[in-house]
């Protein structure tokens, strides 16, 4: 039931590109026509509209492509605004073209399984009533309809035409799929062009974190631990001398001493917990998120599916110290009561949501709460932070990093915190 449906479906959809690629000509006119009126000065305030608009058309099919076979379409760059640089814009031609050639190669391509089908209708609706009327001429694929005998063969023959067609639709789609892609991808040197760009952007973004990180811990080990081994230094200098005249002073002074060591000891634990927590280096990122869920003071669940084995290091801290920044800013800023966090790892890439009820109106482009500096640590992964807040919540945010899991070391599974 699920293939003959999928299968119908995709008749549709064959049957709807069919019927879209006869209005592409109009938009191919539009741009060609201001083309043409480029020499007399008329063309220019005409040509970025007519591609802007065929854009539009090509960024549907892009995203019904990406759609219906899966696979995405990469999008070539912006539109220039100027009529001049389009002249010199590759993505903006081959738009063009494949405006022009979509009709005659895309639509011989869906074709196919079209003419089965509609033939194959004919025979089956229309041929049972009016042979009669066609005379002895009357003939149906290879079958002359002249008697109820040869109209029944006649119907089940287009029976098969339908059946034929339907089966078929499924290969055409997923040809015109790759026709599709390729004629609206963007150029590899594009592509290329932007991936670089991309790379040298997030490793500025992960160079800044880095510094950023390195500035916090040097000062935290200069107003924390440094500070108190210093003053802990003097007070012991300080005993040291009263030790022969003032034994009981030189006593109570180490009693500080020892209060100021436990202390700096804190100081060093807390930073060493900044930096790589224990509990994530020890048992992986899974539970690492379980303690934080213990530690919060809101009603935080956790759902771990994660398989059997570590992730990359680097990919576990930046996961791990993500959630804790949600989970604080679900704290201080959306004052929440319940967060739903749950943990996932297929295709290559660990899926980690983090929902609570608060009252929303969060953004990940303003820097508020700190979900930009979340936003650049995963960039540095070519990872992503899909947030959803709309104002009065809830917020969900979806982080994706792709990665591999590796030998298994600790398994994961679901619990609650």
């Amino acid at each position: 039931m699920g293939r003959g449906r999928s299968a119908w479906t995709a008749l549709g959809r064959c049957q709807r590109h069919s019927l879209s690629a006869l209005v592409l000509p109009l938009y191919g006119g539009l741009v060609v026509g201001a083309l043409l009126l480029l020499p007399v000065g008329l063309g220019f305030p005409l040509l970025p509209p007519a591609a802007a608009a065929l854009r539009r058309r090509a960024d549907r099919q892009r995203g019904r492509t990406a759609t219906w076979s899966g696979r995405p379409v990469v999008p070539p760059a912006p539109l220039p605004r100027a009529a001049r640089a389009l002249l010199g814009d590759e993505g903006f031609w081959r738009e063009l073209r494949w405006a022009w050639l979509e009709p005659v190669t895309g639509g011989l391509v869906v074709a196919p399984p079209l003419c089965l089908f509609w033939y194959g209708a004919f025979g089956v609706l229309v041929q049972p009533f009016v042979w009669r009327e066609l005379g002895e001429g009357n003939w149906y694929a290879f079958v002359p309809v002249r008697s109820v005998a040869t109209t029944a063969g006649a119907l089940l023959l287009g029976l098969a035409f339908v059946a034929a067609g339907v089966a078929l639709a499924p290969r055409a789609l997923a040809g015109h799929a790759r026709w599709s892609g390729r004629a609206l991808s963007a150029p590899y040197t594009a592509e290329l062009v932007r991936r670089i760009t991309h790379l040298t952007d997030s490793r500025t973004d992960a160079l800044d974190v880095q510094a950023a990180e390195l500035r916090r811990i040097e000062r935290d080990l200069h107003d924390g631990a440094q500070a108190r081994l210093v003053a802990l230094g003097m007070t012991l200098e300080e005993a040291t001398r009263l030790l022969d005249s003032d034994p009981a002073a030189a006593r109570a002074l180490l009693v500080e001493v020892r209060a100021a060591s436990e202390r700096a000891l804190q100081d060093l634990r807390e930073l060493v917990h900044g930096i790589l927590p224990p509990v994530l280096a020890d048992r992986g990122l899974g539970d690492a998120v379980r303690s934080l869920a213990l530690d919060s003071f809101l009603d935080v669940h956790v759902d771990v599916a994660l398989p059997p084995g570590r992730l990359p290091a680097a990919v576990e801290s930046a996961a791990y110290f993500a959630v804790a920044e949600l989970l604080a800013n679900a704290a201080k800023h959306a004052a929440a009561r319940e967060v739903r966090i749950g943990l996932g790892h297929s295709g290559g890439v660990l899926r980690v949501s983090v929902a609570d009820d608060g009252r929303g109106g969060a953004d990940a482009t303003s820097g508020g709460g700190g979900l930009l500096g979340v936003r650049r640590r995963l960039l540095a992964f070519d990872g992503t932070l899909a947030l959803h807040s709309p104002p009065g919540g809830p917020t969900l945010a979806t982080l994706e990093i792709p990665c591999a899991s590796s030998s298994p070391k600790t398994s994961s599974s679901s619990g609650t915190g």
